[in-house]
């Protein structure tokens, strides 16, 4: 069935005022208001952390809302676009997890500069999207010039190194390990694994993030062939039995194919002593990966600098943005101490797209070198704070958040009911509240009582913190990611978990 000449004017017209350019202009104002008074309000911690929804209720909410504009009288110009724009804009900072609020010190996702996300619309309103140079030259340049700046923080000398930007530090776990496998097992890529005579194996810190063992999944090379590394009594990969695991892999002809350390690990914040592992790792021939997604930003802060020593060694590292450098999500790098090994990880040709005319182009056509073909600008919001506020900044937020991880840690240890679980290295602490009622009680029974009491704590929108265990048992998990947490919100989380706690107990 053809479209009439009608039909289609309708729809030009539609489109048109999708498109307007006073339209958007007048939804910007509108946004930029609202997202104010949010900020405002959520900086003074008006309001619930979490504004708790069952989930049904939230997709049928959010549903509702796809279906108004269809059922609500035509209106082609537009006109009460801009007040339903600020409804909906409205509804999501309503429905919205606030990480701005000085409550909030769960996940290990801050609570960004806010100029960084201003940053980052200019890219999603213009669609600034990268495989090669030309389609997004701009954020080409500015991804380089952000890699340039790491590289040479980590301390590997200029233009010795390479590096990209990519969405999150899963998927760079998984670019560095490819690059790795395909370093250690030749030519992996093009023949696979299927004739390896050996199974290789990965050598990681034993509470390596998840993303490492399904990195292992996806690479071929199996989850079950992660070979977990025992830890010191500081939760740190102990390199004295990483030369075991590694001798013993040797001595049974089994190839590894790199070793995994971490800085800092998940569970505690525990930073790995990369000089000793990188030392074993030179001395066995094997590649070294560094998982630095929380603690890279510790190189950029004079006072904190020191638990990253040795990772200049690394043969790749991961680096998250949109962790302590506190940006928005997803932005993350995956850095190589040598160049020429940002161009392992893949091998293939796409004439169609990569230019044979202007061979010389490949070094800034990201897609050689990510899992991505198209892929979001994503580093206009580091760019811009960086540019506006200089290096100093994010050292300051640093340096802050990991003292009120001391802070906290001094806190939990003068309080009876109260048991910090480590010594923390950063802003990363865990702990369980222990009422006296509970004190004799079995493990389990703590444990299942640190879990049900962090479930009533985030409902009812106090604080939100997340839980974990250690040694198999319950506990809770505070990440101090946002710089405008004060110690005095830490007294007030203490007393908020005794109170719902003693809830808990009655029944």
């Amino acid at each position: 069935m053809s479209t009439t000449s009608e039909e289609l004017a309708q729809a030009r017209q539609r489109i048109s005022a999708a498109y307007d350019p006073q339209l958007f202009n007048q939804s910007a104002h509108r946004l930029a208001d609202l997202l104010a008074l949010n900020l405002d309000r959520a900086q003074r911690s008006e309001g619930p952390v979490l504004p708790w929804m069952d989930p049904p209720d939230a997709i049928t909410e959010a549903r509702a809302s796809l279906h108004r504009a269809e059922t609500s009288p035509d209106d082609s110009s537009g006109t009460d676009c801009p007040e339903r724009f600020a409804h909906l804009v409205t509804t999501m900072l309503e429905r919205g997890l606030n990480l701005q609020d000085p409550r909030y010190i769960g996940h290990q996702v801050p609570a960004p500069v806010p100029l960084a996300g201003l940053f980052d619309a200019v890219g999603s309103a213009t669609n600034q999207c990268m495989a090669i140079y030309e389609m997004g030259p701009w954020a080409t340049a500015v991804e380089q010039a952000m890699v340039r700046e790491l590289g040479e923080a980590i301390g590997w000398a200029p233009d010795s190194f390479a590096g990209s930007a990519t969405h999150g530090g899963s998927l760079a776990n998984l670019t560095g390990l490819l690059t790795a496998r395909n370093v250690a097992l030749g030519e992996a890529w093009e023949q696979g694994l299927a004739d390896s005579a050996a199974r290789p194996v990965l050598l990681v810190h034993a509470d390596a993030h998840y993303s490492v063992a399904r990195a292992a999944g996806i690479l071929g090379l199996g989850s079950r062939n992660t070979v977990r590394v025992g830890l010191d009594r500081q939760g740190r990969m102990d390199p004295r039995r990483l030369d075991e695991a590694l001798t013993r892999a040797h001595s049974l002809n089994q190839p590894v194919v790199a070793v995994v350390a971490c800085a800092c690990a998940t569970p505690t914040g525990a930073f790995d002593p990369l000089e000793e592992i990188a030392e074993a790792c030179r001395r066995h021939g094997v590649w070294l990966h560094v998982d630095a997604a929380h603690g890279g930003a510790a190189l950029l802060s004079g006072r904190h600098r020191h638990l990253l020593a040795g990772l200049e060694q690394a043969d790749s590292v991961v680096w998250d943005a949109h962790k302590m450098l506190f940006v928005p999500a997803l932005c993350t790098f995956i850095l190589y101490r040598e160049k020429s090994h940002s161009f392992d990880a893949f091998r293939q040709d796409a004439p169609y797209l990569f230019d044979p005319a202007a061979p010389g182009m490949a070094e800034y056509d990201s897609g050689v070198r990510t899992v991505e073909c198209t892929k979001r600008a994503t580093v206009f919001g580091l760019w811009g704070v960086w540019s506006l506020f200089g290096r100093q900044l994010f050292a300051d937020m640093v340096d802050v958040t990991f003292a009120l991880g001391r802070t906290f840690y001094e806190k939990l240890s003068e309080a009876e009911d109260f048991l910090p679980l480590h010594v923390p290295q950063c802003n990363i602490v865990v702990f369980r509240h222990i009422p006296a009622t509970l004190r004799a009680a079995p493990a389990e029974r703590i444990g299942a009582f640190q879990l049900e009491l962090r479930r009533r704590l985030i409902e009812s929108g106090e604080f939100y913190i997340v839980p974990s265990t250690v040694d198999g048992i319950g506990a809770l998990r505070t990440t101090i990611i946002n710089p405008l947490t004060t110690p005095a919100h830490l007294e007030q989380l203490l007393d908020a978990l005794r109170r719902q706690g003693q809830e808990l107990l009655r029944g």
